[in-house]
């Protein structure tokens, strides 16, 4: 049986019409206006040709006019390819390729990038988001309700194949991902939510969905500045933050003072804090709810709330509670308390599958790839992401397109990736080159060469040049080996 829901948008422009729903610089608009914006942007769109079930490419920065575009999406039915904007042209090329998007929504910051989009696909449909506030209008067909088994966005990730993957999120995945949250940390009639994240990662997204669904008003800023931040905190009432290790640690370094009492918690997520920090956080009385998350699993998936952070540091914290998780051996048996395999997860948040790539398993259940145990408490313990993913400021480097990259260049015969710790960014890639015989070449060159094809994130911090790479019986690189030689 299907399962419908009022349409978020229109509803929530129904029942609380005149509340404040986001503030950007020095723009605020209710959830009315909004919705008359998005409803204008529909019809904009409606006329460029776009309809239901299309599939929308999005190559945007943090602006109120994004958040217009995706929920005039919402509106139409059609569907939102969230796209890397720090990635190359090139990267950008196959995910529009792969999810068989007609159209492209960019910003004009972004105008280069489009312009090797459009040489390589003269087909794509570009409209640059300066230009739907005004455009030509047609009436649009506005979707009265929302089946939650309907794709609503698609972002795109990796395993450590290093292959991008578009994870399908549905209206479902994010109404169980905004439910979960308020479930396990509450809220008030004050909340808001201030988004420095960008928006087309989970991380954003998900503030814009649970803004429509708790009626809660969102600041949003163009990118992080913990100065802006700490202001914003005392002049918005800010209660709510989400964050990755590096921002955190400069807020914590910025805060002189503790948090105002009205500040609820920073939802901490895309990769492993240090107890150190935690720790700090807590002696300058900024509350902390550590999480554990992925794309796959439409935000978090299991949180540790600041009550248990001090007898539990260095924990995730337990499921949300629509969801369900827990430890497995290679032969799939869950294991006990204490013992250590396979994290998997299984929830109405979780997404079903990949786009064109089917679904992630036959029983639902979805096999994160990292290891952990659970205590007897039954609280999370992380002990490795996805052994050869990197995380680096909260951002998914996978060592496997380095290499192919590294490799490529003229002149080197393999290349192995790894992650090297990183007090600011949590982890950085580093690389082991293996040049042909007679072949001399320099750390310089190498980079500039991967600056053609690499966003400025995923270039190596570290390049040594070895004999040959550490290989086990079958082949494949012992990174084992090349993290001890770090």
């Amino acid at each position: 049986m299907e399962e419908l829901l009022p349409n978020f948008l229109k509803n929530r422009a129904s029942l609380t019409p005149d509340k404040e729903a986001i503030v950007y610089k020095n723009t605020s608009l209710t959830f009315q206006e909004l919705y008359e914006k998005a409803y204008y942007t529909a019809g904009v769109l409606t006329a460029k040709g776009i309809t239901k079930g299309d599939y929308v490419a999005f190559l945007v920065k943090n602006d109120l006019r994004t958040l217009i575009a995706l929920l005039s999406l919402h509106l139409l039915g059609a569907r939102a390819v969230l796209l890397n904007n720090r990635l190359t042209a090139n990267e950008l090329l196959y995910q529009i390729k792969d999810s068989k998007s007609h159209s492209l929504i960019a910003d004009n910051d972004f105008h280069t990038k489009t312009e090797e989009l459009v040489c390589a696909l003269p087909s794509l449909n570009v409209m640059f988001n300066q230009k739907l506030e005004n455009g030509p209008f047609q009436q649009p067909v506005v979707q009265e309700t929302v089946n939650l088994a309907d794709t609503c966005t698609i972002m795109y990730t990796s395993g450590t194949t290093g292959f991008p993957k578009g994870v399908i999120q549905t209206y479902g995945n994010h109404w169980w991902s905004a439910v979960g949250n308020v479930l396990n940390a509450g809220m008030t009639e004050k909340d808001v939510w201030l988004c420095t994240v960008p928006i087309f990662h989970i991380s954003g997204y998900s503030i814009l969905i649970r803004s429509l669904l708790y009626g809660m008003k969102i600041v949003l800023h163009e990118s992080f500045d913990e100065q802006q931040v700490l202001t914003d905190l005392q002049k918005e009432k800010i209660t709510i933050m989400s964050v990755v290790t590096a921002m955190l640690q400069k807020i914590e370094k910025a805060a002189t003072s503790p948090f105002p009492e009205y500040f609820r918690y920073m939802l901490l997520g895309g990769g492993p804090a240090s107890i150190e920090l935690i720790s700090s956080c807590m002696k300058k009385g900024i509350p902390v709810y550590y999480s554990y998350g992925m794309t796959e699993t439409s935000s978090q998936i299991v949180t540790l709330p600041p009550q248990d952070a001090a007898r539990k540091i260095g924990s995730a914290g337990k499921p949300l509670f629509p969801a369900q998780l827990k430890i497995v051996d290679d032969d799939g048996n869950e294991l006990g308390a204490g013992e250590a395999g396979e994290i998997v997860v299984y929830g109405p948040n979780v997404s079903k599958g990949y786009l064109n790539k089917g679904a992630h398993s036959a029983d639902g259940w979805f096999h994160t790839g990292d290891i952990g145990y659970k205590d007897t408490e039954g609280f999370l313990y992380v002990l490795d992401r996805r052994s050869d993913l990197i995380i680096s400021g909260g951002e998914n480097i996978y060592p496997a397109e380095l290499e192919s990259v590294i490799s490529s260049i003229e002149g080197i015969k393999e290349a192995g990736v790894v992650g090297m710790d990183n007090q600011k960014w949590g982890q950085v890639p580093a690389a082991f080159i293996v040049c042909e015989e007679g072949t001399d070449l320099t750390e310089s060159y190498v980079l500039e060469e991967c600056r053609r094809k690499l966003a400025s994130y995923k270039l190596p911090k570290e390049i040594r040049f070895i004999e040959a790479l550490p290989r086990n019986a079958s082949k494949k690189i012992v990174r084992k080996t090349l993290r001890e030689w770090l």
